[in-house]
């Protein structure tokens, strides 16, 4: 195939988990134009990934006759073949409507009709429990590759231009010390979430920890809340009780796009998180990531990486995966402050090697 469409997925955290899938893509097919088709909230995650050669948007509020119209135009570009790496009925419907002649996915979502290649959805056990082998043993099973590729921890295309507009946005804000990110939102459900007054809290025992000045710190770090706009509540609550605490606390809840969040992300020395698209993409460049999980399973979706640590309590219900908990969300009562602030003390001090020149300098 000379050209070749991808269908991305439409969640930030399955975007990262899909790159190593994407690049093998390009392994396969070394000399093709691949073209990537993405809902407009995750197409900034694909900005710099050099194995893509051209970002198509998707309008995710597109009407029958929109989304016919998307198919025509894709049918112009005559695509040899289509990679449905998204799920759903609607992705298979777009290319078959596009007559793209090769049409390979998952047979689910009753969508088995509009393909070309039906590929069975692997059972439980079938394949490693991280999801991103999901999305690999699709090529495998339609016969790209014979193996899953020795995958590495999943990181961002371009992370030091990401971080050098991140220190740039940092410096225009006033900003010059070290900075810990925190992402306190999950957009799947409150199931998901920390309680907010417990991230201000951990937040600032690892601030605290640098007023003495024997880390060769020049100032405590200041901290930067993110989350999309339905979130700028939840993350004026950490803020406010981190502000009483007297820490530099920006809330940036609705204020970024994803770009800027990605370039901002890629300049902190540390991020505290939920499970969360915030928690890949923070993982993803390879910033030292401490992540509390409850409801959901971290060996399927939690971050991978030398500078990841997920920090979760024992609950006899957990993982439930539910989007909100029916009796009294123990799984994340029983995580305290203490224990995640611990565990990013930690993961500072191990991952200082490779920050101590840039944070003296």
């Amino acid at each position: 195939m000379s050209r070749v469409l991808v269908r991305a997925t439409n969640w930030l955290g399955d975007a990262v988990m899909s790159l190593p899938a994407i690049r093998t893509i390009r392994q396969v097919f070394p000399h093709a134009h691949i073209a990537l088709v993405a809902r407009p909230w995750v197409a900034d995650l694909y900005a710099r990934e050099p194995s893509i050669d051209r970002v198509i948007l998707y309008d995710a509020h597109a009407s029958l006759r929109e989304r016919r119209d998307f198919a025509v135009r894709l049918r112009g570009e005559r695509f040899d073949g289509a990679i449905l790496l998204q799920n759903a009925f609607d992705a298979a419907l777009m290319v078959w409507l596009a007559k793209i002649p090769e049409r390979i996915g998952y047979d689910r979502d009753g969508r088995g009709p509009l393909l070309t290649q039906r590929i069975p959805v692997p059972e439980p056990g079938d394949i490693p429990r991280h999801e991103r082998f999901y999305y690999l043993e699709l090529l495998r099973r339609a016969g790209m590759i014979e193996r899953f590729p020795h995958t590495e921890p999943i990181r961002l295309g371009g992370v030091e231009a990401a971080r050098e507009s991140g220190a740039k946005l940092l410096a225009a804000a006033g900003i010059g010390g070290p900075v810990i990110g925190i992402s306190p939102g999950a957009a799947y459900g409150n199931a998901k979430r920390w309680l907010p007054e417990r991230f201000a809290e951990a937040a600032q025992k690892v601030a605290q920890a640098f007023l003495d000045p024997s880390p060769g710190l020049p100032v405590s770090p200041a901290v930067l809340v993110f989350g999309s706009p339905a979130e700028r509540t939840l993350c004026g609550e950490v803020a406010a009780a981190l502000a009483r605490g007297r820490v530099d606390v920006r809330n940036l809840a609705g204020e970024t796009t994803l770009r800027e969040f990605i370039d901002l992300a890629a300049a902190c020395r540390l991020f505290l998180t939920n499970d969360s698209g915030a928690m890949h993409v923070a993982s993803a460049l390879a910033v030292p990531t401490v992540a509390i999980f409850g409801s959901t399973d971290d060996t399927t979706t939690g971050p991978i990486g030398p500078y990841a640590r997920v920090v979760r309590e024992h609950a006899e219900c957990s993982p439930c995966l539910l989007r909100d908990c029916p009796i009294d969300h123990r799984c994340m009562t029983r995580v305290s402050a203490d224990r995640v602030a611990s565990a990013a003390l930690q993961l500072w001090e191990e991952s200082a090697p490779a920050w101590t020149h840039e944070s003296k300098s």
